[in-house]
């Protein structure tokens, strides 16, 4: 089996309703995502997938999150957009274009020394 990994990041806005603290106000990350997907064929040239057309996958994903406020979104109307909710979008978004390879899971750093993982 081989795990390939890919990262981007994205900058946008959010607040926690309901948290307790500074982060119920309107304020800013620059998120660091990572995905790691799963395959064990080789094409005919040695690859499990091109990382390019991984990193357009993971675009498509990310691009509609960045530069805008988390909590206008439709995927976050019924949820907080905490790291952990991002994290779990994201996966179930990435998943849908990452077929046939297997999404072994998501990682969004929310701060260098602060990162959710998540995986199903």
């Amino acid at each position: 089996m081989f795990e390939l990994t890919v990262r981007d990041h994205i900058s946008s806005a959010h607040q926690l309703h309901g948290y307790d603290g500074p982060c119920k106000d309107l304020h800013g990350h620059t998120w660091h995502i990572e995905v790691v997907v799963m395959g064990e064929k080789l094409d005919n040239i040695g690859l499990v997938t091109d990382f390019k057309w991984l990193k357009a996958k993971l675009k498509e994903v990310v691009m509609p999150l960045d530069h805008v406020c988390l909590n206008d979104l439709p995927a976050f109307k019924d949820v907080n957009p905490s790291t952990e909710n991002l994290a779990r979008h994201i996966y179930h978004e990435f998943a849908m274009r990452c077929a046939p390879l297997k999404l072994k899971q998501v990682q969004v750093w929310e701060s260098q020394n602060a990162s959710v993982i998540y995986y199903e």
